[in-house]
């Protein structure tokens, strides 16, 4: 993949995003093409209706990938990225993961799942663990399924997918509830000014 160009710059999103979400790796048809985190295929059409479901703008969001570029087969077809790939593109994911510091980061599908556990372990499967909200690294995480047609076709279909991102939007809304309220117990200390 090292004749490829990564995917990420400004067009994944803004760096003070309260939540990231996490793809496999950029589409051959989508990011790879027009350098937007799903944009340009279906995947994109898909993720774009599943987050207005739940209010949830893209100039709000982070988007990254576990793989920042396009792995493809030999005939040019999107590929799953291999745990070398993966491994390769880890620590621009942790530098990403800590320069944006999200409180909610969202994992779609279980290649974004699996690479988290090099930046800092646990045991979630996506099978076990999807549309449960959990704590990972100090921040909330919510491992949902990958918006693919594929995967809308063989493994979660929409219904299930929206009811997914209804956990996502209370996660969400929970982490910005304590932020609140973190503001608020400070606020005193500090003479009655905001924070």
């Amino acid at each position: 993949m090292c004749d490829r160009n990564a995917v990420l710059s400004a067009l994944n999103g803004p760096l003070d995003a309260k939540v990231m979400f996490i793809g496999e790796a950029p589409g051959r048809k989508g990011a790879d093409r027009t350098r937007v985190p799903f944009t340009g295929d279906q995947s994109g059409v898909n993720l774009d209706r599943f987050l207005n479901s739940i209010g949830l703008q893209r100039q709000k969001i982070f988007i990254t990938s576990a793989a920042l570029c396009n792995p493809r087969t030999n005939s040019g077809a999107n590929r799953r990225p291999t745990p070398k790939e993966i491994a390769n593109c880890s620590d621009f994911l942790q530098r990403t993961i800590e320069l944006v510091n999200p409180r909610v980061v969202v994992t779609l599908g279980s290649v974004a799942l699996e690479a988290l556990k090099r930046i800092h372990y646990h045991e979630f499967t996506l099978k076990e663990s999807a549309a449960q909200v959990h704590r990972w690294n100090g921040r909330v995480l919510v491992p949902i399924y990958h918006p693919s047609p594929q995967v809308l076709a063989s493994h979660r279909r929409e219904a299930e997918q929206l009811k997914d991102y209804q956990v996502v939007a209370r996660a969400l809304m929970s982490e910005m509830r304590l932020s609140c309220r973190r503001v608020i117990e400070v606020t005193p200390k500090l003479g009655g000014r905001l924070i």
